[in-house]
Parts: C-alpha cells; sequence; structure tokens
C-alpha cells in the first residue's frame, strides 16, 4: 500500500512540473539549407549575381544595410545541429523589431577573390524565417 502511495505522489509531482520560457517553433531545416544553398550557388556565378542576391534576401527591415562585396565572394557552410531559436536578437545598433521568426547558426565563411581563398571565418549568423521564406543579413566585408 505504501508503495501505491508513493507512485501517486510522485505521478501527480510530475504533472505539476513546467519549464520557463515560451516554446519557440522550429525552422523548416530545408528552408535554412535552401538559403544558403542558394547564397554559394550565387557566389559561384560571381560577385555581382552574389550580389543581387544578397539583396534580395536581406532581411525587409534592413533592406538599406547591404554593403557591397568589393570583388569578392562569400560561401556559407552551415552547421545545422547548432540551429536554434534566438527570440529578441536585433542586430547592434538597432532597435527595430524584426518580424518572423530569427535563428542562429554557426557557419563557416570563405572569403574568395577570383579564384583564390583569401580567407575563412568560423562564427554565427542570424537568419530570419518569415512566411515561408528565409532571410538573411548581407555580410559587410573589410574596405
Amino acid at each position: 500500500m505504501a508503495d501505491g502511495r508513493l507512485i501517486a505522489l510522485a505521478a501527480l509531482a510530475l504533472t505539476g512540473c513546467t519549464v520557463a520560457g515560451q516554446a519557440q517553433p522550429s525552422p523548416d531545416p530545408g528552408l535554412v539549407t535552401d538559403y544558403f544553398h542558394d547564397l554559394d550557388t550565387a557566389a559561384a556565378q560571381g560577385v555581382q549575381q552574389e550580389q543581387d542576391f544578397l539583396k534580395a534576401t536581406q532581411v525587409p527591415a534592413f533592406a538599406d544595410r547591404v554593403c557591397s562585396l568589393n570583388g569578392v565572394t562569400i560561401t556559407a557552410t552551415p552547421t545545422l545541429s547548432t540551429l536554434r531559436a534566438d527570440p529578441g536578437w536585433t542586430p547592434p545598433g538597432s532597435d527595430k523589431r524584426l518580424t518572423g521568426q530569427v535563428y542562429v547558426v554557426a557557419v563557416t565563411l570563405t572569403i574568395r577573390q577570383g579564384n583564390s581563398v583569401v580567407g575563412t571565418q568560423i562564427g554565427s549568423q542570424r537568419v530570419v524565417v518569415d512566411g515561408g521564406r528565409t532571410y538573411g543579413f548581407a555580410p559587410c566585408p573589410a574596405q
């Protein structure tokens, strides 16, 4: 009889447990994968094609913040196992609220000038999934 009461108390205690915070919907990994695939495809076609892609996929609230690539192309290899929600994030120095869901993912960036690799960098990149589309923030290579 004591074992039955102990199990009942444990079950009652477990039903009252909650997790702090608010659940965030997971993005369709295909949307994020497609964004980076399309970025790399544009880079393979040249600086102007990549520049056009970055303008077309810039987060709309920051359409005025697209930098010139200064003659380089940038490819990005995401590590999708690191993809996670990043609610409340805004670009540094901005108080604009983003629509859609913001996610962060680790990426390896490769910078090329012509056929030569001139740099690589590992870091985090934010993407925004909104209305079934994925938007990014255009990188600004050093002038």
